[in-house]
């Protein structure tokens, strides 16, 4: 599996270079920050809807679309999956309620 995030993780970068009308993911890059945020409600939104109304294929689905719209704002913010993977493994060992409370200090 990470292999495969690492491999998409690549792909966005190199859009950063494609015309916008060859490539969905740079018209997205060339829109901003705004209309990417826009495409992860929306899919949040499907992913409640699919969980509520839908079965397990159909969450599969919008999980996966969900998914890919974070990793296009990462890659737009040039953050990259190893400093996500780093923030979570600095949370292992700590229960949630402390975690979120040492956020808020």
């Amino acid at each position: 599996m990470d292999n495969m995030l690492l491999a998409l993780e690549k792909i966005l970068e190199e859009r950063k270079l494609s015309s916008g009308d060859k490539s969905y993911v740079s018209s997205l890059y060339r829109q901003g920050t705004n209309k990417i945020l826009e495409k992860i409600s929306e899919e949040s939104d499907e992913v409640i809807k699919a969980t509520k109304e839908e079965g397990r294929e159909e969450v599969i689905h919008e999980v996966a679309d969900l998914w890919f719209h974070l990793l296009v704002l990462l890659r737009h913010e040039n953050i990259s999956l190893e400093e996500v993977e780093l923030e979570l493994a600095s949370r292992f060992g700590i229960s949630g309620h402390e975690e979120k409370a040492s956020r808020n200090k």
